[in-house]
């Protein structure tokens, strides 16, 4: 797929060059209202998470492939829960806010996957302008409500997940591969070994804290475990493609 084409909303059918207006124009709902005193706009694109499938899994034949609202809800409660070394020089409440926020550009941009093979650049300005469109149209008027209390924070604390050098960005970056793993190794289990998803493994490897790399270790052991009851060998289960360890090097940064 060519760097300026993108899967809407988890689509799998390339479209013509993004653009932030073309992104609006498809959903569902139609373009939201801009400069509303009113939340209602903006809680109808949170809504489109809820219907937006997390496209990597719609590659394989899984059941009931989760959405994007799905995956931000585990992490919400994950961040609760840090290893005991980590939980007093965390703000978990940051953290909670950065996972329910760290997605929410797909609402609009929808979720590209390394195997989109879309630069990580173009990504990143995909997702940069829909959440300044958020913040600066959809959020600007919003008054008398205990949100306007974090309304400058949402895309600050989407930045600062992005760039992921703080402690709280880090710990949320891990969050958000470790449920993907539990997710890969809960589609296999329901499917029984007719699916191997050991492709989704790799992102393990990306995995910044000592403890959080523990906890990704545990859940390739459980894996490990299911799989060799099944007959499998560690080469079927483990490998997976060159190719899409590049693009995951390329996605997530060596």
């Amino acid at each position: 797929m060519a760097d300026n084409e993108k899967v809407i909303h988890g689509e799998g059918t390339p479209r013509a060059r993004w653009t932030l207006d073309e992104a609006l124009k498809t959903l569902p709902t139609g373009r939201p209202l801009e400069h509303s005193a009113s939340p209602l706009p903006f809680f109808h694109l949170v809504g489109q998470l809820k219907v937006t499938k997390r496209a990597g899994w719609t590659r394989f034949p899984v059941d009931r492939v989760e959405s994007v609202a799905d995956h931000s809800y585990r992490m919400a409660i994950m961040c609760m829960f840090p290893p005991a070394t980590l939980a007093p020089c965390l703000d978990t409440v940051k953290c909670l806010k950065m996972s329910l926020f760290h997605d929410l550009a797909e609402s609009v941009v929808g979720d590209i996957t390394p195997a989109d093979n879309v630069a990580k650049d173009e990504k990143h300005q995909r997702e940069v302008q829909s959440m300044e469109y958020i913040e600066h149209k959809l959020l600007d008027r919003i008054e008398g409500s205990k949100l306007s209390n974090e309304i400058e924070s949402i895309l600050v604390l989407w930045r600062e997940f992005e760039k992921g050098e703080t402690l709280e960005s880090r710990f949320v970056q891990d969050i958000d591969k470790l449920e993907m793993l539990l997710q890969m190794l809960e589609y296999e289990k329901r499917n029984e070994g007719r699916v191997n998803l050991r492709e989704f493994a790799y992102a393990a490897t990306k995995i910044h804290l000592d403890e959080m790399k523990k906890l990704a270790e545990d859940i390739l052991k459980e894996r490990k475990e299911f799989w060799i009851r099944l007959g499998l060998t560690e080469e079927e289960y483990v490998e997976g493609d060159n190719m899409m360890k590049e693009r995951q090097d390329r996605y997530y940064g060596k």
